[in-house]
């Protein structure tokens, strides 16, 4: 109470002194009077609420910047149910992947002056226990929305837990049920069929696949996309499989595993960067030879494909853009409550050092 006592004091404070007097931060007051418009419209602007115009917006935003107006927070909290808080859930194998979404949900709420919250849950349980972990963490915070990372994205429990607590949430590349709600996503079967085109191209006609996760859509998804392609190119193709895991350690034994056959596959795909720089590690330990034995390609773009050597050619997946648009259309109040929104956004192969022509 005393602290909005002290934020209404301020506003009139500013309300009576001329703006060549002031002195300290710039307040919402001395935007509303550099913008001549309303206090109310100042607020609507930086709360990102629905139905301004753009004219007005671009006003007030200029006089935002012109006096480097930084909103407060709790003051900001005050005024309405909104927390200011975004969070992050995961449950994902990979560092690499975790700190690229984070980078692009931190980016888009210091954009918008909203704090960011990082929450993580086992979804290998049973679905009553997964939803006690859910509970537990909005029992002891408070968000405005949470951006739902794979695998977490096409768990059913956690999505019909949402649902029913009417929890705004945006799901980064959903597999299945897609435009059912906030989305963003790249067309992950196609970066595969593109993956098999490149080493079909090479010359390669023995194949491996590193596979990940059973319960990442994605991974599914990419080895459909791969192997489908290659049964096009052509249908006698046996593609020797292993399970990678989207992890450094089982990419190595899932490396070991394939290069152990007699006539082990010269071109291998591996589902994540991480599995793939396993696969390159068993290479090195087996004595053979990248790309000139062996021929590899990951999946994201992540700092590993340049972290080892030969450099990994690999699908690039705008990660941290995809995190920071998922973050955007939670923050966008013209999105209404159960409304739905898809953005895809596009990927490319990185051709490297570590995939070449077959000896």
């Amino acid at each position: 109470m005393v602290r909005g006592n002290v934020v209404r004091y301020d506003l009139e404070m500013n309300s009576e002194a001329p703006q060549s007097e002031r002195s300290g931060p710039a307040t919402m007051t001395d935007v509303a009077r550099a913008a001549g418009v309303s206090i109310k419209s100042v607020s609507r602007v930086i709360n990102r609420e629905p139905h301004v115009t753009p004219k007005l917006r671009a006003k007030i935003e200029a006089a935002i910047a012109a006096l480097n107006y930084v909103p407060e927070t709790a003051a900001r909290s005050l005024a309405g149910a909104r927390s200011f808080t975004i969070s992050v859930l995961f449950d994902n194998p990979s560092p690499n992947y975790t700190m690229m979404v984070v980078a692009g949900v931190y980016r888009a709420c210091t954009e918008n002056q909203y704090h960011l919250r990082i929450d993580t849950i086992n979804s290998a349980v049973e679905p009553d226990a997964l939803k006690q972990q859910l509970d537990q963490i909005l029992r002891h915070s408070r968000s405005d929305g949470l951006v739902l990372t794979p695998p977490l994205t096409d768990n059913p429990a956690v999505l019909d837990f949402l649902n029913t607590h009417g929890i705004r949430y945006c799901r980064i590349a959903p597999i299945f049920d897609r435009e059912t709600s906030l989305e963003v996503w790249i067309d992950d079967a196609a970066a595969a069929a593109d993956v098999a085109d490149h080493f079909w191209n090479l010359g390669h006609r023995r194949f491996g696949l590193v596979g990940g996760p059973f319960n990442h859509g994605a991974a599914r998804t990419r080895r459909e996309g791969y192997i489908g392609r290659l049964h096009q190119l052509d249908p006698s193709i046996i593609v020797s499989e292993a399970d990678g895991g989207f992890d450094f350690e089982q990419g190595i034994a899932a490396g070991r595993e394939l290069l152990a056959a007699r006539r082990y596959p010269t071109a291998i795909f591996a589902a994540n960067d991480d599995s793939a720089a396993g696969v390159m590690a068993a290479c090195r330990e087996l004595a053979l030879d990248v790309p000139g034995d062996v021929s590899i390609i990951g999946f994201d773009d992540s700092w590993v494909a340049k972290s080892v050597w030969p450099y990994l050619t690999t699908i690039h997946q705008p990660i941290s853009e995809m995190a920071h648009a998922a973050t955007c259309m939670l923050l966008d109040r013209s999105i209404g409550a159960g409304d739905t929104k898809t953005q895809q956004l596009d990927y490319r192969l990185i051709a490297r050092a570590s995939a070449g022509s077959p000896r």
